[in-house]
């Protein structure tokens, strides 16, 4: 709880921080990575920082975190802190690293705001951001309890037992330990892992693939989609990489799962179950969908889907094969450019919800494009599904956050 001390200060100042967080975080980075240039290997993915994305994300955080302790005193924003806390672990953020990032802010804080930073402006700033990353670092250290790792040490080979090409720009790629020196940590459907492969000028860079199947004892599937124009660019450089060279019999750094979106499947479950999803946004439901099918499940399950067209949809087949086997489930897909689709179960045009029907107590699960996402939770919204029943992935740094996006 931040003290009433430092509220009144926080509350009289926000305005004027939130509305220079953006170039805040600007230097903020632009300093430390200066002086820690390390920091971009193997940690920060400079993809994001080129497009900005992880600069709006902090300040977005940031500017949610402070707004939510002064709207809710006596509560603590869970839901914010645990996604970040999800992704900080899947990178490996260590505890040590909380004081470098409080010594480039702060210092880019003052900068930026110069003499309106006073002792107690500053104190009371101070106070917010170590309630932040005390949370956190909490959080964290239970993360990696839970996973059966070290903070910032679950990397662990894996080698690729099969490659498979859904689409002309998606590819899956099937692993298994290349090791048995340790037990495999457990795995969510909904979860993701971080993959850490060395680009081509030596630097290592990391990025979240969610698990496309049902989470196994020793086999785990991620479906890679190529982003980006060029290879070596920041945005898909990555991806790239794994396109290009990665082949049956390579080995591939993974860190153990993580990611606060999982399937809440006990036995008995009964309740509807909606997966809606748009590109390659497929990837987390594939998986969810595969749980479902291993266990045998009987629960409703309406598989909603949208893409540019049948051939770019990646596992298309095996997601229509696992509606299949699945009792209580049925999929629609929509694409904008149809070509040939099967008329009783497919769509043409954007995602429109109008004419399915769907259960007011459903849960739904939503992964895909930002603008995709929002323009489909306001159809969800106004069809009497709660807002606390859907859930939502972000690939990337999560610019739905408060603040972040309109």
């Amino acid at each position: 709880m931040l003290s009433a001390e430092s509220a009144a200060v926080v509350r009289a100042t926000l305005p004027a921080v939130a509305g220079s967080l953006d170039e805040i975080t600007t230097r903020f980075y632009g300093a430390m990575f200066r002086d820690r240039p390390e920091l971009l290997d193997g940690m920060f993915n400079r993809g994001n920082q080129a497009s900005g994305a992880q600069r709006r994300a902090l300040a977005g955080s940031i500017a949610g975190f402070a707004t939510a302790l002064l709207d809710e005193p006596d509560t603590r924003p869970d839901a914010l802190l645990a996604r970040i806390a999800h992704k900080h672990a899947a990178v490996g953020v260590t505890d040590d690293q909380y004081t470098i990032v409080h010594k480039y802010l702060f210092g880019a804080i003052a900068e930026v705001l110069g003499d309106a930073v006073t002792p107690d402006v500053a104190a009371a700033w101070d106070e917010v951001y170590w309630l932040m990353a005390g949370a956190l670092i909490a959080l964290e250290s239970r993360l990696s309890q839970e996973a059966g790792v070290e903070p910032g040490r679950s990397w662990r080979q894996w080698t690729v037992v099969e490659r498979r090409d859904e689409t002309p720009d998606t590819a899956s790629f099937l692993l298994r330990p290349a090791d048995d020196a340790a037990p495999v940590p457990p795995a969510r459907a909904g979860q993701y892992v971080s993959v850490r492969v060395k680009m081509p000028d030596g630097v290592r860079q990391l990025r979240q693939y969610s698990l496309s199947s049902a989470p196994g004892a020793d086999l785990r599937r991620i479906t890679v989609k190529r982003v980006g124009g060029l290879a070596g660019a920041p945005d898909g450089e990555v991806s790239s990489l794994l396109h290009e060279r990665v082949r049956a019999g390579d080995e591939l750094t993974l860190s153990a799962p993580f990611g606060d979106i999982v399937l809440d499947d006990p036995a008995d479950a009964v309740a509807p179950l909606v997966l809606v999803s748009a590109g390659i946004g497929c990837t987390p439901m594939a998986g969810m969908l595969s749980h479902l099918a291993a266990v045998g499940s009987a629960r409703p399950v309406l598989v909603l889907h949208a893409d540019r067209s049948p051939a770019e949809h990646a596992l298309a087949a095996e997601t229509r094969e696992l509606v299949a086997g699945l009792p209580g489930a049925r999929a629609v897909f929509w694409y904008e450019k149809p070509g040939e689709v099967d008329e009783s179960a497919d769509r043409t045009g954007l995602m429109d919800l109008d004419g399915i029907e769907l259960s007011e107590d459903a849960t739904v699960y939503l992964c895909g494009p930002l603008p995709f996402m929002r323009a489909v939770r306001e159809q969800l919204l106004k069809a009497g599904i709660p807002a606390r029943n859907i859930q939502y992935e972000v690939f990337g740094p999560d610019l739905w956050l408060p603040g972040t996006a309109d």
